[in-house]
């Protein structure tokens, strides 16, 4: 299993032809460098497709998924760069959820 302490979104879209040095790239330009154990998250424009970038300390994995139907809830137009994520959200926001609405203690933080 790949260790991942920390979970970022990225707010602005990411070209899903973007491969690992690109990807890379992208993760030190908007989050400042690549940190190990951590797992950046980026989505095209139409909210179909995601890739997230995972640094382990020794290598770089990068992972894509589609969805056939719908699209991934993003930050939806938001002004914020990037956004921390716990692993129910990261859960909810790779099955089509809207995972803004689960707070790190099961509060409801947005109705």
């Amino acid at each position: 299993m790949i260790r991942i302490d920390a979970i970022w979104l990225a707010g602005e879209p990411l070209d899903m032809r973007a491969g690992t040095d690109t990807a890379l790239a992208r993760v030190v330009k908007v989050f400042g460098a690549a940190r190990p154990h951590h797992a950046y998250l980026f989505a095209n424009k139409s909210g179909t497709r995601m890739k997230v970038l995972v640094y382990d300390g020794l290598g770089i994995w990068l992972a894509a998924r589609r969805l056939n139907r719908g699209r991934f809830v993003w930050t939806e137009g938001a002004p914020i760069a990037t956004v921390a994520l716990n692993a129910e959200q990261l859960q909810a926001l790779v099955t089509g959820l809207p995972w803004k609405t689960l707070a790190t203690d099961h509060a409801i933080a947005v109705v």
